[in-house]
C-alpha cells in the first residue's frame, strides 16, 4: 500500500509552526538580552553612586555629612523625587525623601546613615576614601557600614520613580547623620522633633547580612532585635603607700579581683523568639555536631545546654553573646609610679544587656558577684537606647524571607544583634524594623576586612546582588496590588 503524499496544507502548517517557534525563540532571546542590559545599566549606576559616596569623607568624629547629603539631594531631585533636610548641628543634616503612594497602607521607611567611623589612614593599603576597585573588591571606609545600605535605598527610590511603579504606601528614605556616636544630631533629632516625617509601619535598615563561607552563601541573617549598650564603672579605693611594703588594701589588687569576678560571672540565659528561631534554623543547616549543640541551647538549663553554651563561649563567642547580658572589661586605669601603691584604681566595663533586662536588678546582681566593700559598682554615662523587638509574624519579614530566599537560594534566619543600631529608637515608637545587608565572607572579619576594620571592603558582585534584592523587597511590600 502506498503511503499518502503530504498535502500542501500540511507543508504550510509545518512552515508556519517553524516560523512561530523561531519568532518565539527570537522574542525570548531579545527579552532576555534587554533584561540583562537593564540589569547591567543598574549595576553601572550603582557603582557610580557608591564610589561617590565612599569617596566623600563623612568620618565621625568630627562629623560632616553635608557634602554627601548635597549629592543625594541633587540625585533625588533630578529624578523628580521630593526631598527635605532637617539640621540640628551645623554641616550635619538629615535627609528625608518621599515617594507617595495611594495611602491604602501605612508607609515603608528605608533608613541608612551617612557618617562612618574615623580612620587611621596609615594602616590602609588603599586610601580609606578612594573606593578603589581591585580584583572584584571595592575598598573604603563605609563600604560595609553603612554606604552599602545607603546606595541600595537610593537606587530603590530612583528606580521606583523612574519605572513609574504605582504604590499602595509611601516609601520614605531617611539618610541620617550621627549614627556612629552622635545620635543626638541624627535619629534622636528626627524621632523627637520630626517623627511625623518618618513615621511608618515598617523600616528596612542595616544590621543583617548574607553570610558566605568558602565563597558559597550559607544563610541570610535579618536583624529583628538588638542588645542595649551600657557601661559600668568599678572604682577601687585603698590606702596609698610605698611599694616596698605590700598592703592588703591595695586598690589595684581589689580592682583586679572585682574585674575577674565580673568577667567570670554567668548571668541568666534567656531565649527570645528571635534567638530561639535562630538556633532552630541554624541547627537545620549545620553539621550534625553543631546541630546537636544548637538544639541543646533551646533547653539552656539542661546539662547538654550548659555544655553547649560553654562550647559557644570558647569557639563561637558571637553566638554565645545573644543568650545573656554580657560584660567585657575594656579599660583599666590605676597607679602612676612603680614604687607607689595607689589609693584608687578604676575599670570600665562594656555591658550589653538583653532587651528585656532590668538594669537595676542587673547591677544589683553584679554587686553581689563582686562582693567587695572596697569596690564601688555604678553605671557610667553612656548614650542609652530603648529596648524593643520586631515581630517575625508580619508581611515585612515574610517579604524579606521570600525575596532573599529567591535571590540567594539560602535560608533566611532572624538574628539578635550584639551591637547597636538606630532602629532601637524606631522600635520604641512601635515601628517594625528589620536589618538587612549584602553578602559578606565569614572569613573576612578575622582577616581585618570587616566593618570598622583597617581594610573595610565589599565584593562588587555582592553589592549589586543586594541592590536588586533590596528593590524587590520594597516592591513586594509597597507596589500596588501586592
Amino acid at each position: 500500500m502506498k503511503k499518502p503524499k503530504h498535502t500542501s496544507v500540511g507543508k504550510t502548517a509545518r512552515m508556519l509552526l517553524r516560523h512561530s517557534l523561531y519568532a518565539a525563540l527570537t522574542l525570548a532571546a531579545a527579552s532576555a538580552w534587554a533584561a540583562e542590559a537593564e540589569r547591567s545599566a543598574i549595576d553601572e549606576e550603582t557603582l557610580r553612586h557608591f564610589q561617590a559616596m565612599v569617596r566623600t569623607d563623612t568620618a565621625d568624629p568630627p562629623g560632616r555629612e553635608i557634602d554627601l547629603v548635597n549629592y543625594l539631594v541633587n540625585t533625588l531631585q533630578a529624578e523628580g523625587i521630593e526631598v527635605e533636610t532637617f539640621t540640628l548641628a551645623e554641616n550635619r543634616p538629615n535627609l528625608v525623601a518621599r515617594l507617595r503612594g495611594n495611602g491604602s497602607k501605612r508607609p515603608l521607611l528605608l533608613m541608612a546613615h551617612t557618617d562612618v567611623v574615623n580612620v587611621d589612614a596609615g594602616k590602609w593599603v588603599f586610601p580609606p576614601f578612594s573606593a578603589t576597585l581591585d580584583s572584584g573588591w571595592i575598598y573604603g571606609r563605609g563600604t560595609l557600614d553603612d554606604k552599602d545600605n545607603l546606595v541600595a535605598a537610593l537606587m530603590t527610590m530612583v528606580l521606583l520613580k523612574r519605572q513609574g511603579v504605582e504604590l499602595d504606601r509611601d516609601v520614605i528614605l531617611l539618610a541620617e547623620a550621627g549614627e556612629e556616636g552622635s545620635t543626638q544630631v541624627g535619629i534622636e533629632h528626627m524621632v523627637n522633633e520630626h517623627f511625623e516625617k518618618i513615621d511608618a509601619e515598617y523600616c528596612l535598615a542595616e544590621g543583617g547580612s548574607v553570610v558566605r563561607q568558602n565563597g558559597q552563601v550559607h544563610y541570610a541573617s535579618v536583624q529583628s532585635v538588638e542588645k542595649l549598650p551600657r557601661a559600668v564603672l568599678l572604682t577601687s579605693n585603698g590606702i596609698s603607700g610605698h611599694g616596698s611594703v605590700p598592703l592588703q588594701s591595695n586598690a589595684i589588687v581589689n580592682l583586679a579581683r572585682a574585674v575577674a569576678a565580673a568577667a567570670e560571672w554567668q548571668p541568666p540565659v534567656r531565649l527570645s523568639d528571635t534567638t530561639a528561631s535562630y538556633f532552630s534554623k541554624m541547627a537545620a543547616i549545620s553539621t550534625p555536631e553543631a546541630a546537636a549543640r544548637y538544639r541543646a541551647l533551646l533547653n539552656p538549663g539542661s546539662d547538654e545546654g550548659r555544655a553547649a553554651l560553654q562550647y559557644l563561649k570558647e569557639n563561637e563567642p558571637r553566638n554565645a553573646a545573644v543568650l545573656f547580658s554580657t560584660i567585657s572589661p575594656n579599660i583599666f586605669d590605676g597607679g602612676y609610679r612603680v614604687n607607689v601603691i595607689p589609693s584608687e584604681a578604676v575599670a570600665s566595663l562594656d555591658v550589653r544587656l538583653l532587651p528585656d533586662e532590668n538594669p537595676e536588678q542587673f547591677i544589683a546582681a553584679l554587686r553581689e558577684v563582686i562582693d567587695n566593700p572596697a569596690v564601688s559598682v555604678e553605671w557610667a554615662p553612656r548614650n542609652l537606647r530603648p529596648g524593643a523587638a520586631s515581630s517575625l509574624d508580619n508581611e515585612a519579614f515574610r517579604a524579606i524571607e521570600t525575596v532573599f530566599g529567591e535571590h540567594y537560594g539560602a535560608p533566611v534566619v532572624p538574628v539578635m544583634s550584639t551591637g547597636a543600631t538606630d532602629m532601637a529608637y524606631l522600635r520604641a515608637r512601635g515601628m517594625q524594623c528589620f536589618g538587612i545587608g549584602p553578602g559578606i565572607d565569614a572569613e573576612d572579619g578575622p582577616l581585618g576586612f570587616g566593618a570598622h576594620s583597617d581594610q573595610e571592603r565589599i565584593l562588587e558582585s555582592e553589592l549589586y546582588r543586594f541592590v536588586h534584592a533590596h528593590l524587590d523587597v520594597v516592591r513586594r511590600l509597597a507596589a500596588a496590588g501586592q
